[in-house]
């Protein structure tokens, strides 16, 4: 699935609707804690011991909003690979899903408070700085493979590819 099966596998699924007003809307949250604090980002983390990306963004999913996703409603998107060359802890292999299916009602949790937004204005300058780069397209049904190298401040894209 990657070239990097060293790096922890994590997963991040994006939940959309069509709000009343007729809006593309993209459930993200700001990071209570951890990796990100302060981010707003999608919802997801890290993969159990023997958990798949699908079964592991079904759980996350329920843990930081309350809703409940069937994993055959969830979409693969691709697969972004992470590397922080000033701290390697950080890198990570990401497979991203969407998804528009679900039950519940957002509520929030100890990882995040999750809010709508409308897809044609995303906090992109209060995300991580990959996100400008891949989450448009991928809202847009666009699938994504791709690496990005962060810098030394740990917050900026340096490289892609």
């Amino acid at each position: 699935m990657t070239d990097s099966p060293a790096l922890p596998q994590v997963c991040v699924c994006y939940l959309m609707r069509t709000s009343p007003a007729g809006d593309r809307q993209v459930l993200l949250g700001r990071k209570k804690k951890g990796l990100g604090l302060g981010n707003i980002v999608g919802l997801g983390g890290k993969l159990e011991p023997g958990e798949t990306a699908t079964d592991a963004a079904v759980r996350e999913i329920e843990e930081e909003s309350g809703l409940v996703v069937a994993a055959s409603a969830l979409v693969p998107m691709g697969v972004l690979t992470y590397l922080f060359p000033h701290r390697t802890a950080w890198s990570q292999v990401s497979n991203v899903f969407t998804v528009t299916e679900w039950s519940g009602t957002p509520r929030e949790s100890d990882e995040l408070n999750p809010v709508w937004f409308d897809v044609a204005t995303l906090p992109v300058d209060e995300m991580w700085d990959d996100a400008r780069h891949w989450l448009p397209g991928v809202l847009a049904g666009t699938p994504v493979t791709e690496t990005f190298t962060f810098a030394a401040d740990l917050a900026s894209v340096s490289s892609r590819g």
